[in-house]
């Protein structure tokens, strides 16, 4: 596969990674465009790929455009693409910009591919939420997938609004771990760790119960109640999370950046 980037920044360097590990695309077979001639010869000396601070015809000869440049960026750096995709799949990891938006800033090209990507993709351990115009074929899908799935786990959708909810899950989520991760290891320094040790058993906790979690067929609700003895400390511990609204806080989170997605889906696609 072909593939060119618009744009070379960390998920974009994460993608190229995958890509070549997986032996998705070669490094012949992928080009990047990005104005930052210092980050082009990064990925150069890295992938061995070309990158270029400009367009030139050579970067069109593609199969799929990855649109890897921030949502407030996108108008300008795709206006020079307008009318010169033909049957190119475009793929937007621009978070927030809905289709309709980049069909319109690409002069109404249509085979397009809507991904949202959480950070964990930069370890290969991402999930992405992907929803394809409905002119995209089975091929275009199956272009898309593969792309992803160089980083992690993928899921399709199809509404383009779940995205909204993909965002406020999987999309913002890491930072909800990682906010978990950074009051246990607070509590394990109160309680007389170093700040280095605090934080190995915060992680490893987490990563071991998160690897139970996805190797055993039980529901979540067992799993907890497993480690929960009648009158031990770990039942101790969640009266007080239950206490403080431990679940309704999370769920609150997730809907009130559902509810942001949203709101700057709204903003980004009333532009011109």
């Amino acid at each position: 596969m072909r593939i060119s980037f618009l744009g070379g920044g960390r998920m974009a360097e994460a993608l190229i990674g995958g890509l070549l590990a997986r032996q998705v695309a070669s490094a012949r077979g992928v080009q990047v465009m990005d104005p930052d001639a210092v980050r082009c010869r990064t990925l150069e000396a890295r992938f061995g790929v070309a990158a270029q601070p400009v367009l030139d015809d050579a970067w069109f000869e593609t199969d799929v455009i990855v649109l890897a440049v921030k949502p407030q960026h996108l108008r300008e750096a795709v206006a020079p693409l307008a009318g010169r995709l033909g049957r190119i799949l475009v793929l937007s990891i621009a978070a927030g910009l809905p289709l309709g938006v980049i069909g319109r800033w690409l002069g109404g090209h249509r085979r397009l591919v809507r991904a949202m990507p959480n950070t964990p993709a930069l370890v290969g351990a991402g999930v992405t939420g992907l929803y394809a115009d409905p002119s995209v074929d089975t091929l275009g899908r199956e272009e898309a997938e593969r792309i992803m799935a160089a980083v992690g786990e993928v899921l399709w959708v199809e509404e383009e609004g779940k995205i909204d909810a993909i965002t406020a899950l999987s999309g913002s989520g890491p930072a909800y771990v990682f906010a978990f991760l950074e009051a246990l290891q607070a509590a394990g320094e109160a309680l007389g760790f170093d700040a280095a040790t605090a934080r190995r058993l915060a992680q490893a906790t987490a990563a071991g119960a998160v690897r139970l979690a996805q190797e055993s067929e039980e529901p979540l609700s067992r799993l907890r109640e497993n480690v929960t003895s009648k009158g031990g400390t770990t039942e101790a511990a969640l009266v007080r999370l239950n206490e403080r609204g431990f679940a309704e806080a999370i769920r609150e989170a997730v809907f009130a950046a559902h509810a942001r997605s949203q709101e700057l889906a709204r903003q980004l696609g009333e532009a011109p």
